[in-house]
């Protein structure tokens, strides 16, 4: 049986990153992809935002990793020549009570370390003519970023460390080693393959995946939620140079408007939870028909929107280890200390934002699973 330091299992940004994260510390680390490509799933279908840190919970991972993971990303951008830009966030308030939300967003970012603006109605539409608020929270850091790019370099430092990418190797379940015993991955192919580390980073397969790993108590192997976000792009050209959010409500962020690096305007996600028990089972197919609730959200900031102009344009899935109307947890970064599993580490409900945060997310993976 062949042998590595480390596998890392699922080639997606996080994945990716903890690869090369590994690889530069040292260990011999192969990441095994199921699929025949880098970022085929939940990697390729977000919004690419470069997300500031706004939103989460101060003194949470999703804080600290995202603020953390911002950092090291625009970093990484512009010393591997990624295509990204540091292009800002308007999050609007279109009524009072909104405006004092979004007061206690401008407390959230400030406890965060995250740099924001207060701008009146006046300040945030002479920013952007088209806008109509009563108030609006600039966020300077906010970006967005070419994702398969960042991926392709994330690739290429693991490929330069030692490390590779192995396409078309699904990781079907594992015996976990106790001691200083390796573990023992059996692939789909029936090959098997010993690891003294395993990262499970497999993102909308990671619970079910961690259920198949004998040695590692059911109890701590959260049950997953699917939840669709559906994306609508718009005709024609965006009157806006910022992503737009509204003052967020409850765990969902509203529908906002995203800008591509072509300047190309897309309106979502949407939030739509699956009855599908299993990735197999997910429709990635947008219903035109939903685009029409879109309207009325999005006029509430642009009111010049015209009808007919939104087009199914994608959507994605979110890895989600809770069910509708639970309360959003943080991300669940699993190592010995929590599951009593010498060099394994679980990464369960990484979602937004985890392509922000996913440098940062690999420098803790690599202190879970102790210095060479």
């Amino acid at each position: 049986m062949d042998r590595v330091d480390a596998v890392v299992i699922g080639a997606g940004a996080v994945g990716l990153a903890v690869g090369r994260a590994l690889a530069r510390a040292g260990h011999e680390t192969i990441v095994a992809e199921a699929v025949g490509a880098i970022g085929q799933g939940v990697s390729s279908r977000n919004s690419e935002v470069i997300h500031a840190g706004l939103y989460y919970t101060p003194g949470s991972m999703k804080a600290r990793l995202c603020v953390r993971g911002k950092a090291l990303l625009y970093a990484l951008c512009a010393t591997h020549g990624v295509d990204h830009r540091n292009c800002g966030k308007l999050v609007v308030a279109s009524s009072e009570g909104e405006a004092s939300a979004l007061r206690g967003l401008q407390d959230r970012a400030a406890a965060n370390g995250v740099p924001v603006q207060w701008l009146d109605a006046a300040e945030a539409m002479a920013l952007e003519p088209a806008l109509r608020c009563v108030a609006a929270l600039s966020s300077p850091t906010t970006g967005i970023v070419d994702s398969h790019g960042f991926m392709l370099a994330l690739q290429g430092d693991l490929e330069r460390s030692g490390g590779m990418v192995a396409l078309g190797s699904r990781v079907d379940s594992a015996v976990m080693g106790l001691g200083s015993a390796d573990h023992v991955l059996r692939l789909a192919d029936g090959s098997e393959l010993a690891a003294g580390i395993v990262v499970n980073s497999a993102s909308l397969h990671a619970c079910a995946l961690a259920r198949r790993f004998e040695g590692l108590d059911a109890a701590q192997v959260p049950r997953e939620h699917f939840a669709k976000g559906n994306y609508y792009s718009l005709a024609g050209k965006s009157p806006f140079t910022r992503l737009i959010y509204p003052a967020p409500a409850d765990a969902w962020l509203g529908v906002h408007l995203t800008l591509d690096l072509g300047g190309q305007a897309k309106f979502g996600p949407d939030l739509e939870w699956l009855d599908a028990r299993t990735p197999e089972e997910i429709d990635y197919s947008v219903d035109p028909k939903r685009a029409d609730s879109f309207y009325a959200e999005v006029r509430r900031y642009w009111p010049a929107l015209p009808d007919g102009v939104l087009a199914p344009s994608y959507s994605g899935v979110r890895p989600k280890i809770y069910g509708p109307g639970e309360p959003a947890p943080d991300f669940r970064i699993d190592g010995p200390a929590l599951h009593g599993v010498p060099r394994l580490v679980n990464l369960f409900g990484i979602e937004s934002p985890g392509l922000t945060s996913a440098l940062a997310i690999a420098e803790q993976v690599v202190e879970l699973v102790g210095e060479r």
